[in-house]
């Protein structure tokens, strides 16, 4: 008997039985491990004698290493829906700070079609936030979308966020009057107050407006083509 329990121990002390025992262990200090977060913020503004609210909320959940993304971004004029979109996206890290992303895009509003979407996400040198996406849509149309953002913390509460939106049509799109090329930007500056880390209200300065033949476009259909505006909302973020 004792000879038994002399050979369990030295067996438990051995190095490869060691390692075996502590897999779980080590597996979850090298990205095995699950986490969540999602964030949303949803704002109101005044913009040519209407009431307008936007609403951007994204999330994942996974490791370390494999992602599953989420995105739904959308705009009401009013009552009236005006551009609803939905994301998917399975998404992998391949370099430090950045996860290369494929998956699928669905638009509501303002008519309904499918893309698929391949591209990267991460943290650009000097804190950028960047994410760039390239999609093929089902009927025909490619674009690409350029997204930067980066945080200035004025004080340990309160924010500016500088951001910068921009996309590249490859087609034209007669049905949603755009023209190939640069067709809309959207820059602007946000100043956050975190009154706690999960809850900040924020008031926003956005240039929205649509760029060369989509402009021309969208002024031949009556369409106001973009200016300035001052929206106010609230950020959430939850894990």
């Amino acid at each position: 008997m004792m000879r038994m329990v002399l050979l369990a121990g030295l067996l438990w002390a051995s190095p490869a039985w060691s390692q075996t025992a502590a897999m779980p262990d080590m597996a979850k200090h090298h990205g095995g491990q699950t986490y969540s977060f999602a964030t949303a913020e949803v704002d109101y503004t005044r913009f040519d004698g209407s009431g307008v609210v936007n609403w951007d909320a994204e999330g994942w959940i996974g490791s370390d290493m494999n992602k599953f993304w989420w995105r739904t971004e959308g705009e009401t004029d009013g009552p009236r829906l005006e551009q609803v979109e939905f994301q998917a996206l399975y998404s992998r890290n391949v370099a430090t700070f950045f996860d290369l992303q494929g998956g699928l895009r669905y638009d509501i509003e303002p008519d309904r079609r499918g893309y698929a979407v391949i591209g990267i996400q991460g943290l650009a040198p000097y804190f950028f936030e960047t994410q760039l996406h390239a999609f093929i849509g089902f009927k025909g149309d490619v674009l690409v979308r350029l997204r930067q953002s980066f945080d200035i913390r004025m004080t340990n509460r309160l924010v500016l966020e500088p951001m910068l939106e921009t996309d590249l049509y490859l087609t034209d799109v007669p049905e949603r009057r755009i023209a190939s090329g640069f067709s809309i930007i959207e820059a602007g500056v946000m100043a956050r107050y975190e009154v706690t880390r999960k809850v900040a209200p924020y008031v926003s300065v956005m240039f929205e407006r649509r760029l060369g033949g989509s402009a021309r476009l969208a002024a031949a259909a009556g369409e106001n083509v973009g200016g300035w505006s001052l929206r106010g909302g609230v950020r959430f973020w939850f894990n």
